[in-house]
This record gives structure tokens, C-alpha cells and sequence, in this order.
């Protein structure tokens, strides 16, 4: 904090600095809907703000569905595929994967743009749940703060079968039933390994490609996802 672009800062500038980031910090925190997070452990949210989000984009002439499943009605395939591809250490960190979020930060810096995101299970369903999809660093640092209290009052469970069902994959297709019987007729807990890996493919990206495509981007994921998977463990 002493140093700013390789200048040593008088004391009062350092004060004023530290003040300003903590400011910032303290408004952030206090902007987070913590009355709603302990609900997650309890309760299932029918509705998220990325679904409101795609309502409004519609000005309301549809409602994204969904339809709500447990973690037992799940087939495994799709829970080791997900987190194999999606968030590999999502049962060891606390919320937020340091190493990957500063890899990230160096890849958009060197695209100078938001290329890349960082974002573990966690911090995904805190955006999915309580903020929108722009990309910005105000709504990275809020998805950051939430994600953090998530895992303080949230089991890991709770939080994978939450984004399970609110993980949108496709133009108005939120959770896991409703794509498993849009893209291969049938229920979540019927899904082979191949088609798992081709629903877990798509999760960055999914009005812009579907499961049942053959695209090289498909194909390539769905094939980095089937040789990840015999190393994810779902406790």
C-alpha cells in the first residue's frame, strides 16, 4: 500500500488511500442481501435475478422455466462433470480460488479486457441469485463479498443444488430438469456421462451454443470434461 506504481506515497496519502478502500469495502458490504443468504441452506429460490434479468430483456412477454430437482434426482455424471469443468476445487476452498482468480486478472489484463472470469461455483450462484450479468469490477467485488458469506452459512451441498437449478443453459432454460428434457427428453437422473459433459460444456456460454451441437467448442469441452472427471469426488 506504500507504493503506487512504483512511487512511494507520503503517510497521508497511504491514510487517505486505505480510508477510501475500506469506504468502499464497508458500502459494498452492506449492500449485500445477507437476510436471503441463510435461506439457501433452507429453501428454494424459484426465482433469480439472472431469470428477472432475461424476463425483462423479453419486456415480460415470457418466463424463463424451471423446475426444481434435488441432488438425489440428479445422475452423478452430471455433478462430477460440472464441477470437473466448471470449479475443480469446489469442496476445498472457502468460496473464492486465489490462485485461479490472479491468473485471470493477468489474462484480462493482458487482453485488456474482462476475458476471463475466475469465478468458482460459489461466486457463480451468488451472481446467478442476487446480481446481474454485466461485467464490471463493482459487481466482481459484490460477487466476491457474497460469495464469502455464503460459505460461511451455507453447506456445499445446499450451494451445488442451487446452481444445478438456477445455472441458465439456454434462451430461457434455467436448471438442470428443464434442459435435460429440452435438449435429450429425458430426467436429470437418466443422463449418460457424454451428455453431461455436453451440458456442463455449455454453462459459459449458453445462448451462444447449445449441448446437442457438434461445434469444435462443444466437442473440445465435453472432451476436456471427460478427462477430468475420474478426478472429482462428490462427497
Amino acid at each position: 500500500m506504500g507504493e503506487l506504481y512504483g512511487r512511494a506515497l507520503p503517510k497521508l496519502q497511504q491514510r487517505k488511500l486505505l480510508f477510501g478502500v475500506l469506504y468502499v469495502v464497508f458500502v459494498m458490504y452492506m449492500c449485500i442481501p445477507s437476510f436471503d443468504i441463510p435461506l439457501i441452506e433452507y429453501s428454494r429460490f424459484r426465482v433469480s435475478s439472472v431469470m428477472e434479468e432475461r424476463a425483462l430483456e423479453h419486456f415480460m412477454l415470457y418466463y424463463p422455466k424451471q423446475s426444481w430437482v434435488s441432488l438425489d434426482d440428479v445422475s452423478p455424471n452430471l455433478l462430477r462433470s460440472v464441477v470437473s469443468m466448471e470449479d475443480g476445487k469446489f469442496f476445498m476452498h472457502k468460496g473464492i480460488d486465489w490462485e485461479e482468480l490472479e491468473h485471470s486478472m493477468k489474462v484480462n489484463k493482458r487482453r485488456k479486457r474482462i476475458a476471463r472470469g475466475g469465478s468458482t461455483i460459489t461466486m457463480q450462484l451468488a451472481k446467478n441469485l442476487f446480481l446481474r450479468t454485466d461485467k464490471n469490477m463493482f459487481r466482481k467485488a459484490k460477487e466476491l463479498m457474497i460469495a464469502l458469506r455464503m460459505e460461511k452459512e451455507v453447506s456445499k451441498k445446499a450451494m451445488l443444488e442451487h446452481y444445478i437449478n438456477a445455472v441458465e443453459w439456454g434462451d430461457g432454460i434455467f436448471g438442470i430438469r428443464e434442459a435435460s428434457l429440452e435438449y435429450f427428453n429425458k430426467e436429470p437422473d437418466a443422463l449418460t456421462l457424454n451428455e453431461c459433459a455436453r451440458l456442463a460444456a455449455v454453462i459459459p456460454s449458453p445462448l451462444e451454443h447449445k449441448p446437442t451441437d457438434n461445434s469444435p467448442y462443444v466437442l473440445h469441452r465435453a472432451s476436456l470434461i471427460r478427462g477430468r472427471y475420474n478426478d472429482v469426488t462428490i462427497p
